[in-house]
């Protein structure tokens, strides 16, 4: 756990002070109190990740060159070398192979369930039973919600939502607890199964990124250690710099299994999770996707058979129109243009209204695990009337006798829904809501439909999703925002695309397509990504020239008004993110300013005594202690606490002051070791004797750590903080002096984050240089 070493909470301890008052128990109260001295500079600590109040932890992302790293290097052969790269090709395999896997299971029970319990309600529906259509209908979803509620408050509050600001917040360097386990990954399955198949207005796709990180997550720490299923050839890779890349495969996977759609996979890593990125990582990240691709298809064409009951029909590529000639001309952007302002506007109202819903269900949520029940069930009572209902009130539709599709349609799938129709005619608006989110995405999009739709149905669809879109997301189960953005947006590009008919040539239905990606971009402030979903599944190269133009425009509009709806979430949660581009005011702000108003950083000598150690690591939280050494003070580098930890729990101590061997060392320890957690320091038991014994720590100092001058900017400092993935970054004195202690403090992104640094200097929030940005 860890707080802004050297800015909160500690003093330098005099050794000798120690040394002579651990028997008096008034002086080690006042010592304590000296360790857990008020914070100045950092906000608090503690987050709600889901609903649990967790304890914020960064990831070491830096490698540690200690004496030991390095002697590994030297001795690694090549062989070792090819084996390692050979085992993370494996990984990014494996992690394709099972997400591909869990994908298909989660399609094709979603499918089968939607699929039957629709089936079973029209049936009543054409008995004209429709009360009992409504009960079984209504009763049905309540269950599968409740299932789905019922596992995610209980076992796994972190599988709630849609997981993806987790992910982006951990490759930012932030550790969120439990996001990755094997218990989040069942539920998140399981949750996705019940929410979605209850009909609530939300998608997989999100809980499938998510699931393929828990994969990828859980592979490479070589199983779960809460479940006693391990495999320790696999904890080479059970290191936050490993994990970070293997959690990088797994998101792009979880892409390509919702949409099938391999490239865009990749570029989601690239556009919107991934803060560290490299060529390497390019390949093996598409190499996964590629594996994804391939198991979908196998499982797609095995299914057509039939042998996958309704599965195979659809659910994960959702429309093709690459037999359609695209056609549009110069005056063709005006619309287009139109098009893309209102999915900005939408996106950053989208965005704003939900803000204020995720605030109100905090509120409830904090009552208890019974009102996070009470409330998904409420949601879903009112989804089912909302969807059961409407149909009723709009008029029946007679069937065009020229159309090749069957007319009206009495299944659960397809186009001309007969609903309460009389033969011969159907009923649009039941087409639209009582279907799947996958069916409803495909009738809106189909060709050939101009007149198919009528405007007060296409109305209601639209407003009806909007509402539930929003009292929807936020609630206690695994939720996705693709699907209800694609439908909110199809349905008003549908809308415009009719009011457009006499001033424009594009069709109405590729008006819904560019109507779903503007909504996307204005609430998600995705574009490169988006496209090529789009462009993926539409198989039509002729949409990529106004598809951009919509997407650049939507963004650009909704950019004006607040931030995109995951750093939304990631606000709300309070993980503390690191953005791309510090503050302008942050440029008239250094380093040594942040040092100046904290307390003296903790240090460490290079042989230190176990009770120094014990003491530090008792009543501090820092992750990294400065090793400062000499009769004139140096710096020698960086141990970290789990080193420490790790040194008192292999009781690797020496009964003199001295410097210890490389055979020593080697002996004791391996470089796996060294990439492990190692608990808390109340797990250790460290007798009265071996408090007065020694530990050389120079073989676990990192030598190298990353360090500033006191007079470089705040702005340079996020920069490179962000960029590197650091989790500690020492500040050095401008001039090296004798008698200048060689450490002025350290920082941690808790200290860089722009709310900590103005709750300590609340005067630059008034200034008119960062009014100006100056």
């Amino acid at each position: 756990m860890e707080e802004p070493n050297g800015f909160a909470e500690v003093a330098t301890i005099n050794d000798m002070e120690l040394e002579g008052q651990h028997n008096n128990e008034e002086e080690r109260e006042s010592t304590e109190s000296n360790y857990l001295r008020n914070r100045t500079l950092s906000s608090t600590s503690v987050a709600i990740v889901g609903a649990k109040v967790s304890h914020i932890e960064s990831l070491d992302y830096e490698i540690n060159e200690n004496d030991l790293f390095k002697h590994d290097r030297r001795k690694r052969s090549r062989v070792q070398t090819l084996q390692f790269v050979f085992i993370k090709w494996t990984l990014a395999f494996l992690v394709g192979l099972f997400t591909g896997g869990v994908a298909t299971l989660i399609s094709l029970s979603i499918e089968n369930i939607s699929g039957y319990k629709l089936r079973a309600t029209v049936n009543y529906i054409d008995d004209k039973r429709y009360f009992m259509g409504f009960a079984f209908f209504a009763g049905a979803n309540f269950l599968l919600t409740l299932v789905a509620a019922f596992i995610t408050v209980y076992f796994a509050p972190t599988a709630a939502g849609p997981g993806v600001p987790e992910i982006k917040a951990y490759l930012n360097g932030v550790d969120t607890p439990n996001m990755f386990g094997a218990t989040t990954l069942f539920v998140k399955i399981i949750g996705s199964i019940g929410a979605v198949s209850a009909g609530l207005d939300l998608g997989k796709e999100e809980p499938l990124i998510h699931i393929g990180s828990c994969i990828a997550s859980l592979l490479g720490q070589g199983g779960s250690d809460s479940y006693k299923l391990s495999w320790h050839w696999l904890r080479y890779f059970n290191n936050d710099r490993d994990k970070r890349d293997l959690i990088t495969y797994g998101s792009s996977s979880g892409v390509c299994a919702a949409f099938r759609a391999p490239v865009a996979g990749v570029l989601f890593a690239l556009e919107e999770v991934a803060t560290w990125w490299r060529s390497a990582l390019i390949w093996r990240t598409f190499f996964s996707t590629a594996v994804v691709v391939v198991i979908l298809r196998i499982f797609m064409d095995y299914c057509k058979s039939g042998s996958c009951g309704l599965f195979g029909r659809g659910g994960i590529i959702m429309f093709d129109v690459s037999d359609v000639i695209v056609r549009y001309h110069f005056v063709d952007i005006i619309p287009v243009v139109i098009i893309g302002v209102i999915g900005g506007l939408l996106g950053s109202l989208y965005n704003h209204v939900l803000h204020k819903v995720l605030r109100l269900y905090n509120l409830v949520n904090e009552k208890g695990k019974l009102h996070k029940l009470l409330l998904a069930l409420s949601v879903s009572l009112f989804t089912s009337i909302c969807i059961y209902g409407p149909p009723f009130l709009a008029k029946c539709k007679p069937c065009d006798s020229t159309l090749s599709d069957s007319c009206p349609g009495t299944g659960e799938t397809g186009n001309f829904k007969q609903f309460n129709c009389p033969n011969g005619y159907y009923n649009d608006l039941a087409t639209l809501l009582l279907a799947t989110k996958e069916d409803a995405i495909r009738n809106i999009f189909s060709l050939n439909t101009g007149t198919e739709f009528q405007v007060i149905s296409l109305l209601i669809f639209f407003l009806l999703y909007c509402i539930l879109g929003v009292i929807t997301f936020g609630i206690a189960v695994p939720s996705g925002l693709y699907i209800p953005i694609i439908l909110m947006g199809s349905g008003y590009g549908r809308l415009l695309g009719i009011a457009m008919r006499p001033y424009t040539k594009i069709d109405q239905e590729l008006f819904a397509v560019l109507g779903a990606a503007s909504l996307m971009a204005g609430s998600m402030r995705m574009t490169v990504t988006v496209c090529v979903i789009f462009l993926e599944l539409t198989n039509n190269l002729l949409l990529l020239p106004i598809t951009m133009l919509v997407l650049l425009i939507a963004k650009s509009v909704a950019d004006c008004f607040n931030p995109s709806i995951y750093e939304i979430i990631l606000e709300l949660k309070g993980l503390p993110f690191l953005e791309a581009s510090p503050e302008a005011w942050m440029r008239n702000i250094t380093v040594g300013e942040l040092a100046d108003v904290k307390p003296p950083v903790v240090t460490l000598e290079g042989i230190e005594k176990v009770r120094r150690i014990v003491e530090v690591l008792k009543y501090t939280t820092h992750n990294g202690f400065p090793v400062v050494d000499g009769v004139i003070p140096e710096l020698h580098g960086l141990v970290l606490r789990t080193h420490l930890l790790l040194v008192l729990k292999k009781k690797w101590f020496l009964n003199e002051r001295r410097r210890t061997e490389d055979w020593e060392v080697e002996e004791k320890f391996t470089w796996i070791d060294l990439a492990e957690r190692w608990g808390k320091i109340e797990d250790i038991a460290v007798t009265k004797d071996e408090m007065e014994m020694y530990v050389d720590l120079h073989p676990l100092i990192n030598t190298t750590p990353h360090t500033v001058v006191e007079s470089l900017s705040v702005a340079k400092a996020m920069v490179a903080f962000r960029q590197v993935g650091l989790r500690h970054m020492i500040i050095v004195p401008k001039y090296q002096a004798a008698g200048v202690f060689p450490v002025v403090g350290i920082l941690t992104r808790q200290d860089l984050r722009a709310c900590n640094i103005l709750n300590v200097f609340p005067h630059l929030a008034k200034s008119k240089s960062i009014k100006k940005g100056n």
